[in-house]
């Protein structure tokens, strides 16, 4: 229960249903489990630790899908936005731009070598790169050309995650 708890940000708890915190606790505990076993590559040995699979930092299952209930809850806050190019773009942004490119090869190669934690490295690398952007740059503050922008890029991380994650057999939270 304790692990249960920490996995949520103190008082969100208490916005949720019932059902909808035992399907959060269902979707976050086995994520977690499946996540820590497929993280390893099959040739390699691994021991399992039960506190490290469901810790909100590191490279581990609740780690992704918080990324993605982060994503959704941006997108929620921001309503209705309008996609706008930019002609010069952030660092952030750059970084999160080639990493969410690189989603068909490291699918593909997944694929290829029947290896699941090639995608599982991925989640949490395009994780981390999200969380840094989201920590540097200003998304619902910007000027509305930014904004709009910096909201499709979320939409595109949220979606990649959600994919990834489903491609190892994993769920999602829309929230935490």
């Amino acid at each position: 229960n304790a692990a249960k708890e920490s996995s949520l940000e103190k008082g969100k708890l208490d916005e949720l249903t019932e059902q909808q915190q035992v399907s959060l606790y269902e979707i976050l505990g086995i994520g977690a489990l499946k996540f820590f076993l497929l993280r390893v590559d099959p040739k390699k040995r691994m021991l399992f630790d039960p506190q490290e699979s469901v810790s909100l930092n590191g490279d581990t299952g609740p780690f992704v899908q918080y990324t993605y209930a982060r994503c959704r809850s941006v997108l929620r806050k921001s309503g209705d936005y309008n996609f706008h190019p930019l002609e010069e773009l952030h660092i952030r942004e750059k970084e999160l731009i080639k990493k969410l490119s690189g989603f068909a090869s490291q699918a593909k190669s997944a694929a290829d070598s029947l290896n699941p934690s090639i995608m599982a490295s991925y989640c949490i690398d395009l994780a981390k790169v999200y969380n840094q952007f989201y920590q540097d740059v200003s998304i619902l503050k910007s000027s509305e050309s930014r904004r709009g922008f910096r909201l499709h890029l979320t939409q595109l991380t949220a979606e990649t995650i959600k994919k990834s994650m489903s491609l190892i057999g994993i769920g999602v939270p829309e929230r935490m």
